[in-house]
């Protein structure tokens, strides 16, 4: 009898967590004006086993796929609002972003060499640190009803960095594959074979299935379903055939934009589908750290949350005149680009096949997810709220 109920309660805590973390997000929404996600987070860490919860570590489990699909969805939906054009119009926005990304990754890594970490970590460590996480920049923006040019540029600025952070570490990682098992082949493979195919087979799908969509008719009606099912194949192939689902979703997204299939504000968030999928990735990511050595890295993870919110701020700020915008506007901007959590866990997922277990080696990983994980919406949705962009926090 124990055994049937252990068995039992094993086989319902992942339905059981995504019910209290939807929960708690709605009640620290609604009391308190949180953003969901910030909560979904503090929920995983409770609800962990490292913390004493009953939520085992999902990392390599079936979860992992549902976890990848979910932000496969979102990277899509970024991907989609991203108008390369506006590069070609406003060509200082791109160097914002090669430049706050630069600067950051920069930082970071000699903060990490003063903090004494080992090269490599500290590598991946400022790869990670480039990026901003686009599940949060998206749901807080969502979530408030944001438009304007701050969300504009800070979803665009998203999307760049992510990209830039992928290709930094992915080379870092054909680095460490080179320096520790010798093989050239291996590390070119990991740092732009893996690249270019990802890229290139969310391109076909983002050419594919606009055009089945007009085959079929009725676009307006079949476009969520036909996008969901699509990001949902993408994911599991590029994850079974280990190249990136991140770079992939984003390249569908970006193509299929470009394919004139309009998406309606209801369809670009996927709806319940996407909100639940939400939920589960958060606390994914919070399940997928051990926590337990987190006090040891505090000094280093306030350190590198601190120098990271200053170097985008002031990198946005710097270029805010010449891309078009306010100062301020620009300070806004670096500031809504705090969160980083959900791409730092994927991107560290991806490398266990490799049997590197960099998830393991980035010091002080834990605790910066934990505090980006917490109020790194919480400053994205101010930022938006004090640039005058933000409609309303719905549903109060």
């Amino acid at each position: 009898m124990p055994e049937t109920l252990l068995t039992v309660l094993t086989s319902i805590a992942w339905p059981v967590a995504i019910a209290l973390a939807w929960t708690a997000g709605e009640v620290a929404y609604r009391l308190l004006s949180l953003p969901r996600i910030s909560s979904y987070g503090v929920a995983g860490v409770v609800m962990a086993a490292n913390q004493g919860g009953f939520l085992a570590n999902p990392s390599g489990g079936p979860v992992t796929l549902l976890a990848h699909f979910a932000f496969a969805l979102i990277l899509f939906e970024l991907g989609y609002r991203v108008n390369l054009r506006w590069l070609r119009v406003n060509p200082w926005l791109g160097a914002t972003s090669v430049v706050e990304a630069a600067s950051s990754f920069a930082a970071v890594l000699m903060l990490a060499v003063a903090f004494g970490v080992a090269l490599v970590p500290a590598l991946l460590l400022s790869a990670l640190a480039m990026s901003t996480s686009p599940a949060a920049v998206l749901r807080v923006a969502n979530e408030v009803r944001s438009s304007g040019q701050v969300t504009e540029r800070l979803l665009h600025l998203t999307a760049f960095n992510c990209v830039l952070s992928v290709l930094t570490f992915k080379a870092v990682v054909g680095y460490w594959v080179l320096a520790s098992a010798g093989s050239a082949f291996e590390a070119v493979w990991e740092s732009l074979v893996v690249v270019a195919v990802s890229a290139g087979i969310g391109g076909v799908f983002g050419l594919a299935v606009p055009w089945l969509l007009r085959q079929i008719g009725d676009v307006e009606r079949n476009a969520t379903i036909a996008f969901a099912v699509a990001a949902l194949l993408l994911t599991a192939l590029t994850h079974a055939l280990t190249f990136s689902p991140l770079l992939a979703a984003l390249a569908f997204g970006l193509v299929a934009r470009h394919r004139r299939v309009i998406l309606s504000q209801a369809q670009s968030n996927f709806g319940t589908l996407g909100d639940l999928l939400t939920v589960l990735l958060f606390v994914f990511v919070a399940a997928s750290l051990d926590w337990r050595p987190a006090p040891t890295s505090i000094g280093l993870a306030l350190a590198v949350v601190v120098v990271r919110l200053a170097v985008k701020t002031l990198a946005a700020t710097a270029f805010a005149h010449l891309s078009g915008v306010s100062w301020r506007k620009g300070a806004l901007t670096g500031l809504a680009m705090t969160p980083m959590s959900v791409l730092v866990i994927v991107l560290l997922e991806q490398t266990r096949y490799l049997k590197l277990y960099a998830l393991d080696q980035v010091a002080g990983l834990a605790m910066i997810v934990l505090l980006l994980e917490v109020i790194g919406p919480l400053i994205t949705q101010r930022a938006l709220i004090w640039a005058g962009e933000a409609r309303q926090l719905e549903n109060r």
